[in-house]
């Protein structure tokens, strides 16, 4: 083999070995049916949850979707909290909540009220009452991002775009022992955290919105077909 062949394929081994390094490991720990710690306000699961999240990572059989907006408007920043998007988890999807579905009331000013999915109500007890779809293609785009055939593990900053994801899906059929409300990124503290932004050195403290990382669904809503 000639020198620069050589070169060439090492270089290429090299490559793949840190692509492989920089994903979670597949893991095989079983899958506890969902079940709510009663201490969280959100529904936050009991077992599958920040804390334990990378015994899960790498799954098959598990659909990980992050349901943050990359830059939200609502002011998370007054309960502690971040609008932007910093970081996720490696084999997360981002796919924002609210471009799916009307917002419940949240603690904080700012919140989006642009265009979405569906538009929702609530009934007395704050359940979701009806959910209808403002396209043609709300039902396909949802089915697509969000599998049934799969666990779904939902994740968001404090847990609570995840509780109002859950509730939907349920709402419009999914089985409720296959979506996992698996919490607040903002406490994750693991090994497979996924940095969406920069701070480097010759900025002089100014930062960089690493978006290109992300694994983003992005819905052009213009071009869907609104049912008026």
């Amino acid at each position: 083999m000639k020198k620069g062949s050589a070169i060439a394929v090492l270089l290429l081994a090299t490559m793949l070995l840190t692509a492989c390094s920089s994903r979670p490991k597949t893991t095989s720990t079983s899958l506890t049916p969902p079940e709510a710690d009663s201490s969280s306000m959100f529904g936050v699961d009991k077992n599958i949850n920040m804390n334990t999240i990378d015994n899960y990572l790498g799954r098959d059989d598990v659909a990980y979707i992050d349901i943050r907006m990359l830059f939200d408007p609502a002011d998370f920043g007054a309960i502690g909290g971040e609008a932007d998007l910093t970081r996720t988890i490696h084999g997360f999807r981002i796919v924002p909540y609210p471009y799916i579905a009307t917002l419940a009331q949240l603690p904080v000013s700012g919140a989006y009220d642009g265009p979405c999915l569906f538009t929702l109500t609530w009934d007395e007890n704050g359940g979701i009452a009806s959910a209808k779809p403002n396209f043609e293609e709300a039902a396909m785009v949802l089915g697509e991002l969000f599998p049934k055939d799969k666990a779904i593990f939902l994740m968001c900053g404090g847990g609570g775009y995840s509780g109002m994801m859950k509730s939907l899906l349920i709402k419009l059929g999914w089985d409720e022992n296959l979506i996992y409300n698996t919490g607040a990124n903002w406490s994750y503290t693991g090994k497979n955290t996924l940095e969406l932004i920069v701070y480097p050195e010759e900025a002089e403290g100014s930062k960089i919105y690493a978006t290109w990382r992300a694994d983003y669904a992005y819905i052009d809503f213009s071009r869907l077909h609104r049912i008026e």
